[in-house]
């Protein structure tokens, strides 16, 4: 099928059989963001779309185990607040070591009310853009500009993997509230101070 008429299943279709979909409004493909489970499927010529995105939801609704909804009953979040953060722990690490602690990051500035200052949040809203968001874009008043806007922003940003929802609802429990990418490496450092977290920055060139 075309990306016209997968986007047109995506954002009219009925998907109210699932718990987790039950409730998305129609307003517009992207509503689904989020429960599209990457994983590799195999599709057949012809197959209608929402024959296709059904495939990925019913993965999506038999990956969330029992211990799982236990987990996001206790957590406070909803299942889409849980995706959503899933879906930023997603897009920020480097590696599955990292998702665990940077789950804790997330929750550790929610919890202080603290702007998230996730970059992956704004780029969201620029699909076209490669590299770094500009001062342009980080100074737009939107809620996926979590340099700015605190709390979660409106609705997942990717479809995040198994590993992603798990720490976004089993968080390793740390102290940190900041961390940055080390070039030399390709993974995260993380910090508790903004002066450690400023001085390592200082030293690395994102360019």
């Amino acid at each position: 099928c075309s990306v016209e008429q997968l986007e047109q299943a995506a954002s009219s279709g009925d998907y109210s059989e699932y718990w987790f979909a039950s409730d998305l409004p129609k307003d517009g493909a992207n509503r689904l963001e989020g429960y599209l489970y990457p994983d590799t499927y195999e599709f057949y010529e012809g197959m209608p779309a929402a024959t296709a995105i059904n495939k990925l939801l019913e993965v999506f609704h038999y990956r969330i185990t029992a211990e799982m909804l236990e987990w996001q009953e206790e957590s406070g979040y909803t299942m889409r607040q849980i995706v959503t953060i899933a879906s930023m722990i997603e897009k920020e690490a480097a590696n599955d070591t990292e998702q665990y602690t940077i789950a804790s990051v997330i929750y550790n500035r929610l919890n202080k009310d603290w702007p998230l200052q996730i970059d992956s949040t704004t780029l969201y809203e620029y699909p076209d853009h490669e590299g770094a968001p500009t001062a342009e874009m980080l100074a737009k008043d939107s809620p996926y500009n979590t340099r700015i806007s605190k709390g979660l922003p409106p609705s997942p940003i990717c479809n995040p993997g198994i590993t992603s929802i798990r720490a976004a609802l089993q968080p390793s429990s740390t102290n940190y509230m900041y961390y940055a990418l080390n070039t030399a490496t390709g993974q995260h450092e993380f910090f508790t101070s903004a002066d450690a977290f400023n001085a390592f920055v200082a030293t690395q060139n994102y360019d």
